[in-house]
């Protein structure tokens, strides 16, 4: 199983971006995702979360303006990004609890992606 972060970039202050967890290979379906972001010299910090029913949490600071959310038949879970501003600017990354199948084997495991930098210009 892998998971893949991406659509982090440069966009203006205002601005929107969509990011996306994938998961690819054995992956029967994906129970929770968190995304969380990490920007130099400060500690990595949870910014939304969405479990196997759906429901969504987000770190105060970003509620309204951030949504989590998942498309079952790509594996992939959204997050995103409105009226951006420079203190988003982080490294975006992606946690997910994963159920694997293989063969006869299913089970669930924890896997990271590798993050995506976000870059809100002032």
């Amino acid at each position: 199983v892998q998971l893949q972060a991406s659509g982090g970039g440069l966009v203006q202050a205002g601005g929107s971006l969509r990011l996306s967890c994938a998961a690819s290979g054995d992956v029967f379906g994906i129970n929770t995702v968190d995304w969380y972001r990490q920007a130099p010299g400060k500690q990595r910090e949870l910014v939304a979360g969405l479990n196997k029913v759906d429901s969504t949490i987000y770190a105060d600071s970003l509620k309204g303006r951030f949504a989590i959310f998942r498309d079952n038949a790509k594996n992939t879970v959204y997050l995103q990004m409105n009226s951006l501003k420079p203190e988003d600017t982080a490294v975006y990354l992606c946690a997910a609890n994963i159920r694997v199948l293989t063969g006869v084997n299913i089970y669930d495991a924890d896997y990271w992606g590798q993050g995506t930098q976000v870059t809100v210009s002032s």
